[in-house]
Formats: structure tokens, C-alpha cells, sequence
């Protein structure tokens, strides 16, 4: 994985889909079973950012493969 800034404020993230998707199955996980130690708020903008990410992955999926261009 690498990290770089994109401009202040934005990180970019090149990792690869292994990588990534064990992220979203944390962020999944930790959304679903929650302790209670953890804010609804904190819960609620988890929630919200794998509502983006699963439409952005509905989209990539409806894309072009990389792999297709070559």
C-alpha cells in the first residue's frame, strides 16, 4: 500500500483489492458489531462512507477493466 498527499486535507491510497477489501471488511465488521464503547456518530459516518463505497464499487464494476485495454 501507499499513501501519499493529494493536496492538503486528501490522502491518496494506491493499495492493491486484497489490501483494500480487507479495510472494507473491517470497516464492515466493526459496523455490524460494534461495542458499545464506540459513539453512534463514529458509527453513523462508518455507515456512510461503505454506503459511497459500495455505489463508487458499483460503478467500478460497471467500468471498463484496465485489463480489457490491454
Amino acid at each position: 500500500m501507499r499513501l501519499e498527499w493529494a493536496r492538503p486535507g486528501v490522502v491518496r491510497a494506491t493499495a492493491h483489492t486484497y489490501e483494500f477489501a480487507a479495510l472494507v471488511a473491517a470497516a464492515r465488521f466493526t459496523a455490524e458489531c460494534a461495542s458499545p464503547e464506540i459513539p453512534a456518530e463514529a458509527l453513523e459516518q462508518l455507515r456512510q462512507i461503505l454506503d459511497e463505497y459500495d455505489a463508487q464499487a458499483d460503478r467500478l464494476r460497471e467500468a471498463p477493466s484496465p485489463v480489457d485495454d490491454v
